[in-house]
């Protein structure tokens, strides 16, 4: 694994981890985090690609993990992003650095949760070949999981707006939700979560995304006992792709022999011989075949 730094095209410094293949690349791999998720979560599941053939490219967002600059550390506190950038230009920058980096092979994308949700308003999402997304659905309150929406209505209509007014950001870690994350990121998110559009401008008109334009094979595994994602949540937001071959993959944990999987417990290291099985061998066969 190295650890390398992108320059985004507005001149923001993000760091990246690459975990390159000994063998011959069959591919490469961008693998953006979840809302509130460091990089180094997804190291695990990054060395077992990487053990495969399958370069990856991990990366945080500006404000995330080691992307904080160093005057943020403590406090996030007048730090300028929203999720608009993230896509735009952090996950946008990232695409290209992976093509840049292995640009004889095909570019997939492994996107948990919100890094499943964004490419459709990445501006270079034509260089994507296919993607595999993980516990990825529409964040629209009203569609979370029935443990979930007893208490977001809360978070949404109060927590975020009294905490962040106090705190200048939201204060996550604190609350022991999600993590500390920009005034802008969770401004709209919770926006967008509080909308069944999901996707919305600041009025709360429905956004022209650009989902429509990825047209690659698409796997959405997902599971049953997600804390978070429901299946009609899961559903929404892939239908958002109608242009892709989608497969959908709704996973019980029995299916698997497994007590529990969650939003979380595809990148555990327990999954290596069920769901990560599963997981390399779309990625080595799906995208080439189209």
């Amino acid at each position: 694994m190295e650890t390398v730094q992108i320059i985004t095209a507005d001149g923001t410094a993000l760091t990246a981890k690459k975990f390159t293949p000994t063998s011959t690349i069959k591919s490469v791999v961008v693998m953006p985090a979840a809302m509130g998720v460091k990089q180094n979560f997804y190291e695990p599941f990054a060395e077992f690609l990487a053990e495969n053939g399958i370069a990856v490219l991990s990366f945080d967002y500006r404000g995330m993990g080691e992307s904080i600059p160093t005057q943020y550390r403590n406090s996030l506190r007048g730090f300028d992003a929203d999720i608009l950038v993230w896509a735009e230009h952090d996950y946008n920058s990232a695409l290209k650095t992976a093509k840049e980096w292995q640009p004889d092979v095909p570019l997939l994308i492994v996107g948990h949760s919100l890094g499943g949700q964004l490419p459709g308003l990445v501006p270079d999402n034509h260089l994507i070949d296919g993607m595999l997304t993980v516990g990825c659905g529409s964040g629209y309150w009203r569609d979370n999981s029935p443990q979930l929406k007893r208490f977001v209505w809360l978070m949404w209509y109060f927590l975020v707006p009294l905490y962040t007014r106090i705190w200048g950001y939201f204060p996550g870690k604190k609350m022991r939700k999600v993590g500390d994350l920009p005034k802008g990121v969770i401004y709209q998110w919770s926006r967008w979560c509080r909308s069944p559009e999901y996707f919305v401008e600041k009025d709360g008109s429905p956004m022209q995304t650009g989902h429509h334009k990825i047209h690659k094979p698409i796997l959405c595994m997902s599971f049953t006992d997600d804390e978070m994602m429901s299946r009609r949540s899961i559903d929404s937001m892939h239908d958002y792709y109608s242009n892709a071959r989608v497969e959908r993959r709704y996973i019980h944990p029995k299916d698997v022999d497994a007590r529990r999987i969650g939003h979380f417990g595809f990148f555990r290291p327990q999954f290596r011989n069920t769901l990560w099985q599963q997981a390399l061998q779309w990625l080595t066969t799906a995208p080439q075949s189209t």
